[in-house]
C-alpha cells in the first residue's frame, strides 16, 4: 500500500485523537501505576492537547495516510537545554502511532526518519525519545533506526 506523509491540519485532529488515545491505553496497559488512566474523553483530550501543538516553532507533528485516511502520526520538537535532564539542546520525537491495521508495513520507520530529518533540518545535534519499558516492539524499532539506551526511568509509587 502506498502511504503519504505531510503535516497535519486542524482537520485531522479527530484521528490524531483516535490514535493518541491509543498511545495512552497502550501505555496504561503496560503499567497501570505509572502511566495516566485514559479517561472516557481521551480521543478529544488528546486531539486537543495535538492541536495546541500544531502551530508551535520548532514543533512538528506529521500525518501518514493511505488514501484520504489518516493512519499513523508522529509528534516531535526542538527541546531547550536542560539542567534537570543533564542535556544540551535535542530533538526529541515525543510520540509515533501506526494505526493497527497498517502495523509491519515499515510506516513506523517512516514516521521517526521523517521527524528525524524535519529535527536534524532546524539544527538538532541529537535526538533523543522515550519508550515504555514493556514495549518491545517500539524498542526494536528505534534500536534498528541507530537509536541508543542512555537512561532508565525508576518509578516509586507512594507506600
Amino acid at each position: 500500500m502506498s502511504f503519504q506523509l505531510r503535516p497535519a491540519t486542524a482537520f485531522d485532529l479527530p484521528a490524531l485523537g483516535r490514535l493518541g488515545a491509543r498511545l495512552v491505553k497502550a501505555h496504561h496497559g503496560f503499567d497501570r501505576e505509572r502511566f495516566m488512566k485514559p479517561a472516557d474523553d481521551i480521543e478529544e483530550g488528546y486531539a486537543w492537547f495535538l492541536g495546541t501543538q500544531l502551530q508551535v516553532p520548532n514543533v512538528v507533528v506529521l500525518v501518514a495516510t493511505a488514501g484520504d485516511v489518516v493512519v499513523g502520526y508522529v509528534y516531535a520538537g526542538i527541546e531547550p537545554q536542560s539542567w534537570k535532564e543533564l542535556r544540551d539542546e535535542a530533538g526529541f520525537i515525543h510520540d509515533v502511532v501506526v494505526d493497527e491495521a497498517f502495523a509491519g508495513q515499515g510506516l513506523g520507520t517512516r514516521l521517526v526518519e521523517a521527524a528525524a530529518q524535519w529535527l536534524e533540518e532546524r539544527g538538532a545535534p541529537r535526538i533523543m525519545l522515550w519508550t515504555a519499558e514493556n514495549n518491545q516492539r517500539a524498542q526494536q524499532l528505534f534500536l534498528r533506526l541507530d537509536f541508543r539506551r542512555t537512561m532508565i526511568e525508576m518509578t516509586r509509587e507512594k507506600r
